[in-house]
């Protein structure tokens, strides 16, 4: 045997026909634990398991005879200790000194097969990892769904209360508060851009009786039905308002002085003629104030108060603007 090949890094031997050993390299020796004397002449069954004997008569040697030659055969053999070591095999026969050989080289394969385990193992951990993380992103959408549908809720709730906050209870239209609101708006409009705009108040004449004769539950239809005539009278962009008990707000953007009358007026008349049927009839006072430079929240609110008890001293069921007593 050359030297190259007794001390190659792969094992080496040759078995005659029959599978009995006629040559053997140290590296195959070394791997095995056995020294030479033992293996030349044995058969190449006193190193196989049961399962490789089997392999060996129903695919090597059939192989061998039909194409000459066999690639890749994954073998165990027994070593000295009868511990049984994994290989890779590939074989091949031929003619030598007028006899059939057949030289066999074979690959140690435990580091491969633990290679082979830790990358299936990896694969295996990488797997789950991902359907963790697949699972995890899926909650995190379940998540992220509950909270939009929550922060919807939470906003249609909050939406909710603001009107909750804005509206008066009894009657449905917007309340003191909102009124208070707006008119800071239109005061702060008409401080940067000089737009007109109008304020009523609305009381109505002599409800103390209404309650007294006919009952609060009366009383409070009355302010009911009068909330329903200023909203129909008033046009889109009033804002009416309950200001407290008997007193009702108008809020008149874009409005003149003669053109706040002029509603105040039709208003008047349109109570008036309203059908009342729990109390036959009712009429209320109005007092109309215009913003003008110099005014503030307060003094306009306090114009169109005087010009309300104006209105209640001149006989009421009357409207009368702050101009016309001032």
């Amino acid at each position: 045997m050359d030297e190259r090949l007794r001390i190659a890094p792969c094992g080496f031997f040759s078995i005659d026909e029959k599978g009995f050993v006629m040559e053997v390299n140290e590296t195959f020796l070394e791997w095995l634990g056995y020294e030479e004397e033992a293996l030349i002449g044995k058969h190449i069954e006193s190193l196989l398991p049961r399962g490789a004997i089997l392999i060996f008569h129903s695919y090597f040697f059939p192989n061998i005879n039909l194409y000459g030659c066999v690639e890749e055969l994954f073998i165990s053999c027994r070593n000295a200790g009868d511990q049984s070591i994994p290989f890779l095999l590939n074989a091949k026969s031929r003619e030598w000194g007028g006899q059939k050989v057949i030289d066999c080289i074979v690959v140690q394969m435990k580091k491969r097969m633990d290679y082979e385990i830790e990358l299936r193992t990896t694969k295996r951990r990488m797997e789950e990892a991902y359907r963790e993380q697949e699972q995890a992103l899926a909650k995190l959408k379940q998540i992220n769904q509950e909270i939009e549908a929550k922060q919807a809720e939470l906003m249609a709730i909050n939406s909710g209360l603001l009107e909750l906050s804005h509206t008066d209870k009894l009657t449905g239209l917007r309340n003191r508060r909102f009124f208070q609101e707006k008119l800071e708006e239109q005061v702060q409009l008409y401080n940067q851009e000089g737009t007109d705009f109008s304020l009523l108040i609305i009381d109505i004449d002599f409800f103390k009786q209404v309650n007294d004769t006919y009952g609060h539950q009366v009383g409070d239809n009355v302010l009911v039905h009068l909330a329903n005539v200023l909203e129909s009278y008033t046009r889109p962009a009033d804002i009416v308002s309950r200001f407290g008990g008997e007193e009702f707000t108008a809020l008149l953007p874009q409005t003149t002085a003669d053109e706040a009358k002029m509603l105040a007026d039709g208003l008047n008349q349109a109570v008036e003629q309203s059908v009342w049927e729990e109390i036959g009839s009712l009429t209320v006072s109005i007092g109309v104030a215009t913003f003008t430079a110099g005014d503030t929240e307060t003094s306009i609110l306090v114009h169109a108060d005087q010009a309300l008890y104006a209105a209640k001293r001149n006989g009421r069921n009357r409207a009368l603007h702050f101009d016309e007593i001032n």
